[in-house]
C-alpha cells in the first residue's frame, strides 16, 4: 500500500499554469479562424448569387423565346418551366445562400417590350452575422450584371461586374 501511494505523488502531469497557455492558444486560434471562415462563407455566399442571377437570366431569356416576347411574371412560372430548381425556389421572394432574390416583370405594350429586373440582395448586409456584402441589379435592357459594395440595393447606374 506504501508502494502505491508513492507512485501517486511522483507521477507528474499538467500543472494549471500549462493548462491556461494551452487554454489561450486554443482560444487565440478560435479567434483568428472564425472571422476567416465568416469571410469565406460570404464569399462563397456571394459567388453563388452571381451564379444564380446567370442562371436567371438565361431561363427567363428561354421562356421569352417559348412565350412570344413576354418573359415569365414569378420564379414560381420559371420552376414550371423546368428551368429552375424546385427546392431552391420555393419561397416568394427566394433566400438562396443569405441573398434574398427579387424580380419585377412589366408585360410588353404597343410602345415597349417586355421588361424585367432582378435584385439580388443580403439578408444581413453587414455584421458579424452578414451573409454578403455586395448587391446585384440585373434587367432585360442590360448587357451584364451591376453591383456594389455600398450597403443599398444596386441599380443599373452601378459598374458593372
Amino acid at each position: 500500500m506504501k508502494n502505491t501511494r508513492q507512485n501517486f505523488k511522483n507521477q507528474e502531469g499538467f500543472n494549471l499554469i500549462e493548462l491556461m497557455i494551452v487554454i489561450a492558444i486554443i482560444a487565440l486560434l478560435i479567434g483568428v479562424g472564425v472571422p476567416a471562415w465568416q469571410g469565406m462563407v460570404r464569399a462563397g455566399n456571394e459567388t453563388t448569387a452571381a451564379q444564380t442571377v446567370s442562371t436567371v437570366r438565361t431561363c427567363q431569356s428561354s421562356y421569352a423565346g417559348r412565350h412570344q416576347g413576354k418573359f415569365a411574371p414569378t420564379f414560381a412560372e420559371l420552376v414550371k418551366s423546368g428551368c429552375l430548381d424546385a427546392d431552391k425556389f420555393k419561397a416568394e421572394p427566394p433566400v438562396i445562400n443569405g441573398y434574398i432574390f427579387t424580380m419585377k416583370v412589366e408585360e410588353p405594350s404597343g410602345t415597349k417590350p417586355a421588361f424585367y429586373a432582378l435584385n439580388v440582395d443580403p439578408q444581413v448586409a453587414d455584421g458579424i452575422q452578414a451573409t454578403g456584402n455586395r448587391h446585384f441589379y440585373y434587367d432585360s435592357t442590360l448587357g451584364a450584371v451591376k453591383t456594389t459594395d455600398e450597403n443599398r440595393p444596386a441599380k443599373a447606374e452601378d459598374p458593372s461586374m
